[in-house]
């Protein structure tokens, strides 16, 4: 019975050494970033984004989610004591993912509408946009080609722009629903435009700003839709929404927000 007692006594040893080396590793995150300790206790929000939407959120070089609406949930998180993975998904699909429970919130430049408001809850306002038209710059079409519904056009399948060519061109016949091709993300209807089998493509100003600088395209003119984005989350997160409230409010009072503006050109 002694000479078991030396070994018992050093496996219990070497177990809680083994355990607080573990308790000392920091942790990774889905979306690459590594949390201190302390961060496992807190609670961890995963955001939907659109994957394909710079300069709000994209997926950069390096295969790391981005962008302006990235950083500024990655800054209310610290401010507000939580943790957040992003999550890219198709944006037909995202409020589906929401509601499932797949994701906690979306902050990727979602327009708040009536049909979503029945789905959704969302955050006060964060921003503010209109829809830009852009052609080829060879093209000759105009304006008002495009409100005439002389043109084929192309955008993102379920966003905003999608919801107004429905109901200010197609539900009047001043468009052919033919005329318009809806992609699963806006650089797809970039390609159609650039190859010629579309005329145009409407979205968001300033992702067509954006996508468009280096490219052989133009701006030929905005519809004044003045979008209001704001975070969405499921109906019963209350306090969810109460916290992300309170982080906006924080995060547009401070330096970071107009550092944000100016990294993503913004205005």
């Amino acid at each position: 019975m002694k000479r078991l007692l030396i070994p018992v006594v050093f496996i219990i040893v070497a177990f809680l050494v083994c355990a607080g080396c573990t308790q000392s590793t920091p942790s990774q995150t889905t979306n690459g970033s590594v949390t201190s300790p302390s961060d496992t206790t807190k609670k961890t929000y995963i955001v939907g984004i659109d994957g394909d939407y710079p300069p709000y959120s994209y997926i950069d070089k390096d295969g790391k989610p981005t962008g302006f609406d990235v950083e500024s949930i990655q800054w209310i998180a610290q401010d507000q004591g939580f943790n957040v993975e992003i999550q890219p998904i198709a944006w037909d699909g995202i409020i589906p993912a929401l509601q499932a429970k797949k994701i906690d919130m979306v902050y990727s430049g979602m327009t708040k509408t009536p049909e979503r408001m029945e789905q959704v809850n969302f955050s006060k306002t964060y921003w503010k946009v209109n829809q830009a038209v852009a052609a080829r710059n060879n093209s000759a079409v105009t304006m008002d080609d495009f409100l005439a519904g002389k043109v084929v056009v192309g955008t993102q399948r379920g966003c905003s722009a999608n919801t107004w060519l429905e109901n200010n061109l197609i539900k009047n016949g001043t468009l052919k629903s033919s005329n318009l091709t809806l992609y699963d993300n806006f650089p797809l209807a970039l390609t159609d435009l650039s190859n010629g089998r579309t005329d145009v493509v409407m979205f968001d100003e300033p992702v067509v700003v954006k996508a468009i600088k280096d490219q052989p395209m133009k701006k030929i003119g905005i519809v004044d839709t003045d979008e209001a984005f704001g975070v969405a989350v499921r109906k019963d997160d209350t306090a969810l929404l109460a916290t992300i409230n309170t982080g906006l409010d924080h995060l547009m009072a401070s330096d970071k927000w107009n550092e944000l503006i100016k990294k993503y050109e913004m205005q």
